[in-house]
């Protein structure tokens, strides 16, 4: 997120919150040294068991930072004073890493390799992988509190973690994609034939689990 952007949504949405930038920018670069933070911690993680293991439990890593709009649209929703403490009081997925992993159980492995870490500390865990939103979504998703060190302190900052699979991660995309658009015909039907993508979605990372529980029995 750059400078010019910023300066740019300040100018638009005309809050408060925004009026001071260097207060802003130092803002969300404490958020962005949480993202630096987590994404190190699960790189390691990944190299390690890549060692151990033969086979890397992470396919890729994906991060971004809440936008200035969505910020102040979501403070607005939920009836929230907008002010830089308060955002941070309340939001918690400002800084958001999304984990793309190999098979179902890695989503797990990786999650409480993680969170066991003496220096993460874990506030609130949603698990959609094992029980579903109703229209098919599936992910499990932490909110964490991880340090990160500056020049002159040590602060804990808020991120949310999603870790899916690559299966969940390309129908959550598809479904995010479609939803958007304005001038859907038939919505309903659209929505049932999207739930029956995500059963066979489940489906598929069922099978492959277990064709390759197989072949590690060997």
């Amino acid at each position: 997120m750059g400078e010019i952007n910023i300066k740019d949504s300040i100018i638009n949405n005309g809050s408060e919150v925004f009026k001071e930038t260097k207060n802003y920018l130092k803002f969300m670069m404490k958020y962005r040294c949480a993202i630096m933070e987590v994404e190190t911690k699960l790189n390691v993680l990944n190299s390690e068991f890549s060692l151990n293991f033969n086979r890397n439990p992470i396919e890729y890593i994906k991060t971004r930072l809440k936008t200035p709009e969505s910020i102040v649209e979501k403070m607005k929703r939920r009836g929230f004073e907008l002010t830089l403490e308060s955002i941070e009081e309340n939001l918690f997925d400002i800084a958001g890493i999304r984990v793309i992993c190999s098979f179902e159980d890695d989503i797990y492995n990786v999650a409480n390799l993680l969170v066991n870490q003496d220096d993460i500390t874990l506030i609130r865990m949603k698990d959609y992988v094992k029980n579903p939103k109703e229209n098919g979504y599936r992910s499990l998703h932490l909110i964490i509190e991880v340090p990160i060190f500056l020049s002159n302190e040590k602060k804990y900052m808020k991120a949310e973690i999603q870790l899916r699979t690559i299966a969940m991660d390309f129908w959550a995309s598809l479904d995010h994609k479609l939803r958007y658009k304005q001038d859907l015909e038939n919505p309903d039907t659209i929505a049932g034939r999207l739930k029956e993508c995500a059963i066979l979605c489940m489906d598929l990372d069922k099978r492959m689990q277990d064709i390759r529980n197989q072949i590690e029995k060997k």
